[in-house]
């Protein structure tokens, strides 16, 4: 009865159990963590030479990009090992409970043979039997301690990885922040951004001053007169495959009711502080500035017909008329990252919430054709970098 009873006991968890091996979910988001690290190290390295570059735009937009994909690719892997520190953790606390049965019983039995008797009258029977049942059992308690040796291994590698990644964050954030400083002097100062038309101040003040709404407004800009300008690239060819603009979560896809009740025909995507805005497709700028309660606007063209509409930047780039090229900066988001000293941490605590957690900042993205708009579903691509909501 006692040997089927442990028996049971230890099959239970070592039926399920993977053997311990080099490769562990841990291990691999570890992995991916170092390497996204590297992305990050690489990029704050290549700041001296984006100071010193022929086109410091194009230069200081690579290095910023580079460090907020490199966040992004960081993000998730904490987010994955924190996951698997958290099962790790669940899954222990779960069997030490039963290890601990199994042990107390089989030190009864090392050490009290009369227990065995009081239980099986047959004696000297049962103290053989005692026997066996250890025979049995060792090796499977052995697989499950060295399973368990693993386990605490993962946890141990995920926080050492969560301290490192602290500690790197912090003492690469004031290079970025440099960065986009630079980055704002150096579109003010650039000179050699085509132009298509040139600028109607007195028209747009007419136009934003009369509107009621963003749509009202983006409608007026459609109306407007103007040079088209030489053909653009063929963006209705491109519908499917754009590049999100900036790095975060949608939050609210296209017409879903807020918790007010409002549609808005776009989506809203969540970013970190002071993220960076880039035109997903070559554009001409048609409007910027504030307009009603969305804070800075930016409406750039992409193709006759086409408006592209970012709402809620803290800075916007460029002037009316500029064409800018795909990859270019649009702006940036508003808010503020945490002192040096508590970003590192800070985000990694970000990242194990996972979601939107740390992203306090919010893009509007509209897509209209005509006086119609479009779902940004059909024309932009979610990945890695922009990730949906999840439920």
């Amino acid at each position: 009865m006692i040997r089927r009873f442990l028996l049971a006991i230890l099959c239970c968890g070592i039926a399920t159990a993977a053997p311990a091996q080099s490769s562990t979910p841990a291990n691999d988001a570890v992995r991916e963590a170092e390497a996204a690290a590297a992305q990050l190290r690489d990029s704050v390295g290549k700041l001296a030479e984006a100071v010193s570059a022929d086109d410091q735009v194009t230069a200081l937009t690579d290095v910023i990009r580079g460090y907020e994909q490199g966040l992004s690719a960081l993000r998730e892997g904490l987010r994955q090992a924190s996951a698997r520190e958290a099962e790790l953790h669940t899954r222990f606390e779960a069997e030490r409970a039963r290890l601990s049965g199994v042990l107390g019983a089989m030190t009864a039995l090392q050490k009290s043979p009369e227990t065995t008797l009081l239980l099986h009258p047959a004696g000297a029977l049962a103290n053989a039997r005692s026997g066996m049942i250890l025979s049995d059992v060792t090796p499977g308690l052995q697989t499950e301690a060295e399973r368990l040796q693993a386990d605490l291994e993962e946890i141990s590698t995920v926080r050492a990885l969560q301290s490192a990644a602290a500690e790197m964050l912090g003492s690469g954030l004031a290079s970025v922040q440099e960065a986009r400083r630079l980055l704002a002097s150096a579109v003010t100062d650039r000179s050699t951004v085509p132009v298509r038309f040139s600028e109607a101040p007195q028209e747009l003040q007419k136009l934003r001053d009369a509107a009621q709404s963003l749509d009202d407004f983006a409608s007026g800009i459609e109306s407007m007169e103007s040079d088209v300008g030489p053909p653009m690239d063929d963006f209705a060819g491109a519908q499917g495959s754009l590049p999100l603009p900036v790095i975060g979560t949608v939050l609210r896809p296209y017409r879903q009711p807020d918790a007010a009740g409002v549609e808005r025909p776009g989506w809203i995507i969540a970013t970190a502080p002071a993220a960076l805005v880039t035109a997903p497709w070559p554009a001409t700028i048609r409007y910027r500035g504030n307009l009603l309660d969305y804070g800075n606007v930016m409406i750039v063209e992409p193709a006759q017909g086409y408006l592209l509409i970012f709402a809620g930047l803290s800075q916007v780039f460029g002037e009316v008329g500029d064409v800018l090229k795909a990859g270019d900066p649009i702006g940036l988001m508003g808010g503020s990252e945490a002192p040096a000293q508590e970003f590192g941490a800070q985000f990694v605590a970000d990242a194990a919430r996972g979601l939107d957690a740390g992203r306090t900042e919010s893009l509007y993205l509209e897509l209209r054709q005509g006086d119609e708009t479009l779902d940004p579903a059909d024309w932009f691509v979610l990945n890695p970098i922009v990730e949906p909501q999840e439920n």
